[in-house]
């Protein structure tokens, strides 16, 4: 058992693929081979219904010592699975060409991706998005039909506000308090609801992800 335990303490972190065996209190028993898988219900997607032999890929997050054996704990919930099967698509990330700021989510609905470049002529977004968005596609198919919104990220707060806050389009961006990092987001009547996004889904990864409090109003107020 240790050298088992050992093996594969250090896969935690990685993706693993795995078939669904059963469910039992929502939790979905996963086979893996030669240990067996748990995705908690809290880990699982909204988006997600799985039936017999189904293929399921997730993120490894612990590691479980059970009576029967070793288990291991999946998540298909976590920023860093996006990121993994990120960067499974996009070559550049592994060549360090390009790098991911940040990601944050809200599984089964949105995800946001701040993304940057190392080299002058390699456009980070287009990189991740792919020809004709092939390489974006792939990643939100995976993600079961997740929206996903990939980012500029900069070290400027306004422009990184802005960027954080789409589809919308941002009229411009007021600093209120650099300290307390509170900003506010102007945007045309025609894009607030857009920019705030269902139950404010926009604007709250949007907070997120700059680690701001940001405040839009329409121009018209």
């Amino acid at each position: 058992m240790p050298a088992k335990y050992n093996e594969y303490k250090d896969k935690i972190g990685e993706i693993i693929i795995g078939y669904y065996q059963r469910e039992h209190n929502e939790n979905i028993y996963v086979d893996l081979g030669k240990v067996e898988g748990v995705l908690p219900k809290k880990y699982q997607s909204a988006r997600e219904e799985y039936e017999k032999n189904d293929r399921i890929k997730a993120l490894i997050v612990d590691i479980k010592r059970t009576q029967s054996g070793l288990q291991l704990v999946l998540s298909r919930t976590d920023p860093d699975f996006v990121k993994s099967i990120l960067e499974l698509e996009v070559p550049e990330i592994g060549e360090k060409i390009v790098g991911i700021h940040k990601i944050v989510r809200e599984a089964g609905y949105r995800t946001k991706i701040a993304v940057y470049s190392n080299k002058e002529d390699v456009d980070p977004v287009g990189a991740c998005v792919g020809l004709k968005g092939v390489r974006i596609q792939n990643v939100i198919r995976e993600l079961e039909g997740e929206k996903i919104d990939v980012l500029n990220y900069s070290e400027d707060p306004r422009i990184f506000i802005k960027n954080a806050l789409s589809p919308a389009e941002v009229e411009k961006v007021i600093i209120l308090d650099a300290d307390k990092k509170e900003a506010l987001a102007v945007v045309n009547d025609t894009q607030f609801s857009l920019a705030i996004g269902k139950q404010g889904q926009n604007v709250r990864l949007a907070n997120k992800l700059c680690d701001w409090s940001i405040d839009v109003k329409p121009e018209a107020q």
